[in-house]
């Protein structure tokens, strides 16, 4: 149906709907280059908020250094290589993340470009088929427009499906991520809270033992 629309069209007619959709085209593109610096802000925000909290980390175990440097030997060869895990298992952890979010927003990009093409064929499907609707004659007319909405609406259902699916998943994965963030967060804070209790057990155990030596002198 879509060859004999062709050779019933102008060829300057065809020649203005392919200039308008390639404009269109472009438009759309725009839009999604938009869309993804946007997110390239956000990422760049999110990757700035994970370096603050390695910095605030780090200056912690810097401290946890100093006071534990006047501790007995043993104890300070415990929290360092415990520290020293900790901190490497919040470095793979950060990148870890970093890296996760690299691979969604790839992921978004890509489908978003598809998403684009697929509404730029859907778009010259639509244009072609009212420009050969409005130039065919009348006993066509009624015929190739039933058969024409109907692939129309089967693209959109499609095209609906696909975007719902994809934004299902992308969702998912981003409620992951966030999980995955909530998560480190809350071991950190345990850390904190297991090193303080040692740290505590240390200095009662001093004091213990310097009691002792008092009362046995």
């Amino acid at each position: 149906n879509f060859t004999n629309c062709s050779t019933a069209i102008p060829l300057t007619f065809q020649t203005n709907v392919l200039t308008e959709l390639k404009k269109w085209k472009l438009s759309l593109i725009e839009h999604h280059k938009l869309q993804m610096r946007q997110e390239k802000e956000k990422h760049t925000a999110h990757v700035r908020q994970l370096s603050n909290e390695m910095e605030n980390l780090k200056e912690l175990l810097h401290t946890y250094e100093i006071s534990i440097g006047r501790k007995d030997e043993v104890v300070i060869t415990n929290l360092t290589q415990a520290l020293e895990r900790q901190k490497e298992r919040i470095e793979l952890m950060r990148k870890f993340t970093l890296w996760r979010i690299q691979h969604v927003k790839a992921k978004q990009e890509e489908y978003a470009n598809r998403i684009a093409d697929r509404q730029f064929r859907t778009a010259l499907m639509k244009k072609v088929w009212a420009a050969w609707r409005s130039l065919s004659e009348e006993k066509w007319k009624e015929k190739v427009a039933r058969a024409c909405q109907l692939r129309a609406e089967d693209v959109c259902v499609q095209l609906t499906n696909d975007y719902e699916a994809k934004i299902a998943e992308l969702t998912a994965t981003l409620e992951q991520t966030k999980a995955e963030i909530l998560r480190l967060h809350s071991e950190r804070e345990q850390y904190e809270d297991t090193m303080k209790k040692a740290f505590m057990r240390g200095v009662c155990a001093l004091n213990l033992e310097a009691m002792t030596m008092f009362q046995g002198k």
